[in-house]
């Protein structure tokens, strides 16, 4: 394991709860109400994709002025609630410290844009990230491989020998097409299982030794062969 690239919304931050209360505003603005299936299908999106569900549920035309202008409310909208703090998942920040502390090359990788990402580093705190890749600043967002190969490529690194960090089955999914072995502590949603995957609970007590010992383990699952000086 070369680094660590780790999502925020609902991995390092319990987040979600703060979108559930975001996209129930959206509805509420475009006349509709948010189901519980609806929410599901939009968690760990991207917002392109977010506002095609929503316009389509709500039987809206698709029209790319109204999406976007409806993307740039909900992300404000969540924005001012990101500022009035974000709660840390469980274990999230102990692993940040020890990671930071042991030097070793972590990047945030999320869905979310850059203004609203920028506005919860305030939050996080910026200095434990090498680089940062927002949803914005790529192709197609997850659960496209964009972001996590663009991360890797900005820590000079070899996505086969990152370890990503994901909760939803998104982000998941990104990470696994980017190549990285995955560890996946599910919130929102349930992830299923996968030959690149490794799940837990919560990352309460995980330091850095465990991810080593978990991205070499997905390593022998898959049969893939790393190069002789990988940690």
């Amino acid at each position: 394991m070369r680094a660590v690239l780790c999502d925020m919304d609902g991995t390092l931050v319990d987040s979600e709860k703060l979108w559930d209360v975001a996209m129930v505003a959206l509805y509420d603005r475009l006349g509709g109400v948010l189901t519980p299936q609806v929410r599901a299908a939009t968690v760990g999106g991207c917002a392109e994709d977010t506002m095609r569900i929503v316009y389509d549920d709500l039987g809206l035309p698709l029209d790319p002025a109204d999406m976007a202008d409806s993307a740039r409310w909900l992300h404000e909208y969540t924005g001012e609630l990101f500022d009035a703090g974000l709660p840390w998942c469980d274990g999230a920040r102990e692993l940040l410290d020890e990671l930071a502390g042991a030097g070793m090359p972590t990047a945030l990788v999320t869905n979310t844009p850059r203004m609203l990402a920028e506005r919860a580093l305030g939050s996080i705190g910026r200095h434990y990230f090498a680089a940062v890749v927002c949803g914005d600043e790529v192709p197609s967002g997850k659960p496209a491989p964009d972001p996590y190969l663009r991360a890797a490529a900005l820590l000079d690194t070899d996505p086969r020998w990152c370890l990503a960090v994901e909760d939803s089955p998104t982000g998941a999914a990104a990470a696994e097409a980017a190549g990285c072995a995955v560890l996946v502590v599910p919130n929102a949603l349930p992830v299923p299982a996968g030959v690149r995957r490794h799940q837990v609970a919560s990352l309460t007590g995980l330091g850095l030794s465990d991810l080593h010992d978990i991205c070499a383990a997905l390593a022998i699952r898959e049969g893939a062969c790393l190069p002789a000086d990988t940690p």
